[in-house]
C-alpha cells in the first residue's frame, strides 16, 4: 500500500510527535500532583529515563503510547499497512529497550510502572447528580 502523503509531509508528520509532555503523561503527572506526590522528570541517570520518578517512594513511572511501544492486543496498536518491514523491527526494538530498562530498574531495586496510553482513554466528565447515578 503506498503512502497518500509525500516523503516531505510524511517527514513534518512524524517530526512533530513528542516525546516528552504527550497527553497520558500530562495526565498521570497531574494526578500524582493533585495527590501531593512530588516527582522528577526523565531521570537521566536512570535506565530507560522514566517519564515520572518518586524518588521518595524509589519507584519509577513509564507512560507508554500504545502504537510507539506496541501494546499488544490493543485497540490502539496497529501495525502499519504502509512499511511493514521497516515498522516491524523498529517497533520490536523499542519493546526490547522497555524489557531492558524495566529489568535494570527493577534489579537496581526499584518499583516500576507502566501506565499505557489506553488505560488513560475514559470518558472524563464526572457523573451527572441528576441522573441518579453517582
Amino acid at each position: 500500500m503506498a503512502d497518500t502523503l509525500s516523503r516531505e509531509q510524511r517527514s513534518m508528520a512524524m517530526s512533530r510527535i513528542r516525546s516528552r509532555d504527550t497527553t497520558p503523561e500530562l495526565l498521570v503527572r497531574r494526578a500524582f500532583w493533585s495527590e501531593g506526590l512530588r516527582f522528577r522528570l526523565h531521570a537521566r541517570n536512570l535506565p530507560g529515563r522514566p517519564d515520572i520518578v518518586l524518588r521518595r517512594w524509589n519507584a519509577a513511572v513509564f507512560v507508554h503510547g500504545c502504537f510507539w511501544h506496541r501494546h499488544e492486543g490493543c485497540p490502539l496498536f496497529r501495525l502499519p499497512a504502509t512499511r511493514p518491514e521497516f515498522w516491524e523491527p523498529k517497533l520490536q526494538a523499542n519493546q526490547r529497550r522497555d524489557a531492558r530498562a524495566i529489568h535494570e530498574l527493577s534489579e537496581a531495586g526499584w518499583r516500576v510502572l507502566v501506565v499505557w496510553e489506553c488505560a488513560l482513554k475514559w470518558d472524563r466528565r464526572p457523573p451527572s447528580l441528576s441522573s441518579g447515578t453517582v
